[in-house]
């Protein structure tokens, strides 16, 4: 057939399945004539019947196509679309492409890392969230050897602070820090809601506590501004959840925005593009720590491309899959899960406990200035 690259044996895709999971999760079935169904997680929050309809339209180019030939559908559902990338059609295709790796692993009966040519490791590290001192003790003693923590503030954040601002914030994590004691990680995401100026304020005073890295300390949409931020401290920037594909973090990488990188597998283009962009970046000797304040199938995505490229710093989540998966991940004693061994993501859906998990109406927070009433971010 024109456009089909042939392969052994027959095998075709025959539809694709979505279906809204609660908290604001979208989950993505490919089926095949063979019986082989494909798990992905094509998530855009705040956007999800706008992504099922992204997938509906895609739906007539794969069925009837071989799953295997994963590289080139993904050339064509991206090349083909005469406006290219944006987070909608990247979170589609990124699930399509988590789907299309799980049908060929466990078509082949090995793990998605072992076709990636790993394992770099047996074990990934992730990390909780705590947002006091006693939420932190929590964490540590559940295990985690890292946790991720927000801006403490009575109000969104102006463009320029006042000491009072700057004082609670770092009172806060002062906290943090002195509940984890030094041997713990402690990230803390400024989410892009914090003006530059205000960052800075923020990050110098920081600095005596070494959080381990700060995430978004303005929006990613002006890479200058960022990497000036970036060259204003020696702590580490992070950035990524919304950089979509290659060409968004070749930016990054060359300006010196960020020295971490989190590319979100659910909206930067998937597997096949996030492994790319980990090369990129460890050219850099940037490490990569996966976005994914998602569901378990794109935690079991991200386990998969910690396991095969080098590197990998940490992986961020927020659900082990207890209620949505037969087999949920385990944090082990050393604040690590390990990586999957079955076929494919190496994960099974619980129908059962997910059929009162179906559907929602999840909507991004409208947030807005007390004083004037003026949008913010939020």
């Amino acid at each position: 057939m024109a456009g089909q690259i042939k392969g052994n044996g027959e095998v075709k895709i025959t539809k694709l399945e979505t279906f809204l999971v609660k908290p604001r999760w979208i989950f993505l079935k490919i089926h095949t004539d063979v019986g082989v169904v494909g798990l992905g997680e094509p998530l855009l929050e705040g956007r999800a019947l706008t992504i099922q309809t992204a997938i509906k339209e895609i739906e007539p180019y794969l069925v009837g196509k071989d799953p295997r030939n994963i590289v080139h559908h993904w050339q064509a559902i991206y090349r083909h679309a005469f406006y290219r990338g944006g987070p909608i059609l990247t979170s589609a295709l990124s699930g399509i492409d988590h789907a299309l790796w799980d049908i060929k692993g466990k078509l082949l009966n090995v793990p998605v890392w072992e076709l990636l040519g790993g394992p770099t490791r047996d074990r990934v590290r992730i990390y909780g969230r705590a947002s006091n001192a006693e939420q932190m003790k929590q964490r540590k003693a559940e295990g985690y050897t890292v946790i991720k923590t927000g801006v403490a503030k009575e109000h969104p954040a102006d463009f320029v602070e006042n000491p009072k601002f700057v004082k609670h914030a770092i009172d806060n994590f002062a906290s943090l820090r002195d509940a984890g004691g030094d041997d713990m990680d402690i990230a803390i995401d400024f989410h892009g809601s914090i003006p530059p100026q205000t960052s800075k304020l923020l990050i110098k005073e920081m600095e005596p506590y070494q959080p381990y890295f700060i995430e978004e300390p303005c929006q990613a949409q002006n890479l200058d501004v960022l990497a000036e931020i970036a060259r204003s401290t020696h702590i580490p920037i992070a950035t990524g959840e919304r950089v979509y594909t290659k060409w968004g973090f070749r930016e990054v990488l060359e300006k010196g925005a960020a020295s971490i990188i989190q590319p979100d597998l659910c909206h930067a283009g998937g597997i096949t593009e996030g492994r790319i962009i980990a090369g990129m970046a460890e050219a850099y000797y940037v490490p990569i720590a996966p976005h994914n304040p998602m569901g378990p199938i794109s935690l079991a995505v991200g386990l998969h491309l910690a396991a095969s490229v080098p590197n990998f710093l940490v992986q961020e989540q927020v659900s082990l899959g207890e209620g949505y998966l037969k087999n949920p991940f385990q944090l082990q004693k050393d604040g690590t899960v390990l990586i999957p061994r079955g076929p494919g993501l190496g994960i099974e859906l619980d129908e059962d406990q997910l059929a009162d998990k179906i559907g929602h109406d999840w909507r991004n927070p409208e947030s807005y200035n007390a004083l004037d009433g003026s949008v913010v971010d939020w």
